[in-house]
């Protein structure tokens, strides 16, 4: 069986008018903190909403995040149980590492980023190393 996806993240220069966007759009709620990185989003700027509180209660977690300077994107991230072996596997078959893992030690939960072949941007979140 495959791995499966655990987070979605809208990033942006404005990341509160974002919030107000997808709220007004998809009735989402937020609670905003700190990402699991400043790479990843500005502190205290990033907005999570939960998948439990989407829909039939079946979503996927995510989050808006970002700020200035940090580049526009939307990405998904895969949860895998060691981010630095998927990252350097997303390597071996023609992907390149953007990001991570992050952080390296402490917390709860390292993220990573890499390109596909085709350029795309994919995340990857496990426990810390």
């Amino acid at each position: 069986m495959g791995q499966t996806v655990v987070h979605f993240e809208i990033i942006g220069t404005d990341p509160a008018k974002l919030r107000g966007y997808y709220a007004d759009l998809f009735g989402w709620e937020f609670h905003v903190g700190d990402a699991a990185t400043e790479a990843v989003s500005q502190p205290g700027n990033y907005g999570f909403v939960a998948g439990t509180t989407t829909g039939n209660g079946t979503g996927i977690n995510g989050g808006i995040g970002g700020g200035p300077g940090y580049d526009r994107r939307v990405l998904f991230y895969v949860g895998v149980p060691d981010v630095e072996a998927a990252l350097r596997k997303a390597e071996s078959l023609g992907g390149t590492r953007r990001m991570g893992p992050e952080p390296a030690s402490g917390g709860d939960l390292a993220v990573g980023q890499f390109t596909d072949p085709e350029g795309n941007l994919i995340g990857v979140a496990g426990p810390p190393a």
